[in-house]
């Protein structure tokens, strides 16, 4: 397929060639190279590399199932390297409860306080997972959200799933050995 575009103002015009995607037929999706000189515009169809794949709506649907089928069952997998890294980060195995306790509770998250070295922070539980909302989540999933040496200081049960503009407060301020004993009695 040859197409051809002549244009006054492209007369004096020296443009780059262009590979634009044509708005054609959505299973064979082919590429347009343009080539642009002084008269004219010729567009040409261009064959796609050999490992390229173009996948209908439905294989797209099931490849993504598939994938968020294989993210939920995905745990946070815990390294024995983690006591290598030193006193400043390691296992939290308070945290390590909490996060086992939130997987059975489905329908409330957990909003915790810990202070890190004088420093107040805020981490929120929900369905065995945990993140940190008043500092940086680490990207690693093997590392703990905080460190070892943290300190929970109060455990607050909300409604969940987690809304930060309308929280539901179950219960409040909890400590840490009043939650443990839930734990135990469990």
């Amino acid at each position: 397929m040859i197409l051809s575009i002549h244009h006054p103002s492209l007369q004096r015009q020296l443009l780059p060639p262009m590979l634009i995607h044509a708005a054609l037929s959505p299973v064979h999706h082919p590429w347009l190279l343009l080539l642009v000189n002084q008269n004219n515009v010729t567009a040409q169809k261009v064959v796609p590399m050999a490992g390229f794949r173009h996948r209908r709506p439905s294989e797209v649907h099931r490849c993504r199932r598939a994938e968020r089928g294989s993210c939920n069952a995905r745990r946070r997998v815990r390294y024995e390297d983690d006591e290598m890294e030193g006193e400043d980060y390691g296992r939290n195995s308070e945290i390590e409860m909490l996060e086992t306790y939130s997987q059975s509770a489905r329908n409330q998250a957990l909003l915790v306080r810990a202070t890190v070295d004088g420093e107040e922070e805020v981490v929120l539980i929900f369905k065995g997972f945990s993140s940190c909302l008043s500092s940086r989540t680490a990207s690693d999933p093997s590392k703990s959200v905080l460190p070892g040496k943290a300190v929970i200081q109060s455990i607050d049960v909300i409604k969940g799933p987690f809304d930060p503009c309308n929280i539901e407060y179950l219960e409040k301020n909890l400590t840490w050995e009043a939650f443990k004993a839930r734990l135990q009695s469990n």
